[in-house]
């Protein structure tokens, strides 16, 4: 139970909420007292009538009264339960917003290398899993079981007073219950956590068929997915039978125990009476008591099911809460996952950082960087980019280029050197300072839902629809968002799939040009695209990169002819650093290109395909 407080200690700003529903369940459990009492001042009254003690006449308006106050009672009691389930409700649906946010928050703050070694899908289904447990069991636990809780500890005190043993077989009743689910508990835990990881599988690998149907359909594959989700649940299926037996063994014992108590219960309550040291009344309302005391114990097994299910996914929650933040993550971020309510955020443009004639807006100083240890990707790696100028970076496939892409962006943080961007070095940048100042466009535009306008202000919210139209233009976009009805209000939907690929580079052209950050990394931008597409995409680039510093990763040799500085990595090290000309001729990695790319035979071209390359198209290749 430790993780569950835990959890309401996090979402400590719901204290409004835990002290109306407490007493909400107190006044339910107060009006439940009422009808017990009532019940035997009834008895005693209909008993005196029947033995001849008094006429039905004169207790006619004395059992009418109890009638209303019954009545009274229990209306009063429904009233109070759905206030206070009213208060649960809205308490578990502030929970979740608070649960769910903090770990949206951590998502967003935890650095790139959490996220290469999960499924999308698993992260996804854990978050569902995991909270929907926890609000379930706080909110069933609040609408339903605390006010039984109270109860009986009233319900203790006065069998007490009417004759204590009666409180002590009560009483024993929760120590034996809670050992006995101890027992319990250890093991379903472990069969739980086994099941959960299982779902957890199933769901990820859910997750991402139904984002890339379309290449499951075309290699024919859906049975053979269909089939692995099925065995996923189906080991779900297996471990459930252990799991349930034993707990259904355990809850028989449980079962018994309380079988036994109330046995015990019942003959001391009817010898008590028999011999004269209750009146019928006492017993009819004892009796009532003590049953109502059984309720809440038999409801154990259910609330007890619940809060391992609770605490089990609780530990999943928290595993992740504990992971390291990204150490320039966003301050309000960190602040969310920290947060015991729902924090007021603000969406603060960061102003790029703007690049100084005298210093170069990219430096690389012997940086060394591994995404694994030792097994680094790049290795004493050093050069300079200056404003405006257009660096390409050439290399065999998993030679490092994506990896400065990545260091650039802050997705991970050196392991020695050191890298500025316009004069700033990168460790004293805050990651919105450093994200601001680097535009980029991969080969991969990953757009959102949502609508094409959406999709271009995505880095600039506040742009004017003048802003918007103009970048578009300048994008060689406009035209064809105009040939849609909807024009720029168009909804393109998931990862963009209404449209063409060629299409989808120009919007994250248009956006990344909106962003209008003095750095530009061009990550292989049109590698996917067809040569008619490339063109139209390529007008756009060439627009992006004018008054910016632009570091490129080509896949054409065409593409990087006119840039001012080559950079040719070998196995993570630089190569060479040169210009086209100076390096076309030095026997280096961009001149064996050249030749490569030169060549019509098979071999050739293979080894091309080593450095990420294509032969350059021709208009016959349309």
């Amino acid at each position: 139970m430790q993780s569950l407080a835990r959890i309401l200690r996090n979402a400590s700003a719901l204290w409004p909420f835990y002290l109306l529903i407490f007493l909400c369940a107190s006044l339910v459990a107060g009006f439940g007292l009422v009808s017990p009492f009532l019940l035997r001042e009834a008895t005693d009254t209909i008993v005196a009538s029947l033995s001849g003690d008094v006429t039905a006449g004169d207790v006619a308006g004395t059992i009418v009264w109890l009638a209303l106050g019954l009545f009274a009672a229990d209306l009063a009691n429904t009233v109070s339960t759905n206030v206070g389930g009213y208060y649960g409700d809205v308490m578990g649906a502030r929970l979740r917003q608070i649960l769910s946010t903090r770990y949206y928050a951590k998502l967003l703050a935890l650095p790139q290398k959490y996220f290469d070694n999960q499924v999308t899908g698993t992260v996804i289904a854990r978050l569902d899993r995991s909270i929907t447990s926890i609000t379930q069991f706080l909110q069933s636990a609040a609408n339903n079981f605390l006010p039984m809780i109270i109860q009986v500890v009233a319900i203790l005190v006065i069998t007490t007073f009417y004759y204590w043993p009666l409180t002590l077989l009560l009483a024993a009743l929760f120590p034996i219950y809670m050992w006995l689910t101890a027992l319990t508990s250890k093991r379903w835990q472990r069969l739980e956590g086994a099941k959960n990881e299982q779902v957890d599988l199933a769901n990820g690998r859910f997750s991402e068929t139904v984002s890339q149907v379309k290449v499951v359909k075309s290699f024919t594959a859906e049975i053979r997915e269909l089939g692995d989700f099925g065995r996923r649940y189906g080991k779900t299926v297996d471990i459930t039978r252990p799991q349930s037996s034993w707990w259904h063994r355990m809850d028989t014992a449980r079962g018994s125990a309380l079988n036994v108590i109330f046995l015990a219960i019942y003959l001391v309550l009817f010898f008590q009476t028999l011999n004269g040291n209750f009146t019928l009344g006492d017993m009819v309302m004892l009796l009532t008591l003590v049953n109502m005391a059984k309720q809440p114990v038999q409801m154990m097994s259910f609330i007890v099911d619940a809060a391992q299910r609770a605490i089990a996914g609780s530990k999943d929650y928290f595993k992740v809460m504990a992971e390291e933040l990204e150490p320039t993550a966003n301050a309000q971020l960190v602040e969310a996952t920290q947060a015991s309510d729902v924090p007021a955020l603000q969406d603060v443009a960061v102003a790029p950082l703007r690049p100084s004639p005298h210093t170069p807006v990219i430096e690389l100083d012997g940086v060394t960087f591994a995404y694994e240890v030792g097994e680094p990707v790049l290795s004493d790696v050093s050069f300079t980019a200056r404003e405006g100028q257009k660096i390409a970076l050439v290399g065999e496939s998993g030679g490092g280029k994506s990896t400065i892409v990545n260091l650039l962006l802050g997705l991970y943080r050196l392991n020695s050197g050191s890298m500025s961007v316009c004069g700033h070095d990168v460790r004293d940048l805050t990651s919105e300072q450093l994200r601001a100042s680097v535009g980029v466009v991969f080969q991969e535009p990953n757009l959102f839902s949502g609508t094409i306008r959406d999709n271009i202000a995505y880095g600039k919210p506040d742009a004017t629809d003048e802003e918007v139209v103009a970048v578009a233009k300048r994008a060689n976009a406009h035209d064809f968002i105009m040939e849609f009805a909807d024009g720029y209000d168009t909804v393109i939907g998931e990862r963009g799939l209404r449209l063409s690929g060629g299409q989808k580079q120009r919007v994250s052209v248009a956006r990344a040009m909106l962003k209008d950050a003095p750095v530009l990394v061009l990550d292989e931008a049109t590698s996917a695209l067809d040569n008619r597409s490339e063109r139209a995409v390529q007008a756009g680039l060439d627009e992006l990169m004018k008054d910016r510093t632009t570091l490129i990763i080509a896949h054409r040799l065409s593409t990087i002819a006119d840039v001012d500085t080559i950079i040719t990595l070998d196995s993570g090290r630089v190569d060479e650093i040169g210009s086209p000309d100076e390096l076309a001729g030095s026997g280096g990695i961009y001149s064996q290109l050249l030749q490569l790319t030169a060549s019509t035979s098979a071999a050739d071209r293979e080894r091309l395909k080593k450095f990420g390359f294509t032969a350059d198209a021709t208009d016959e290749d349309e």
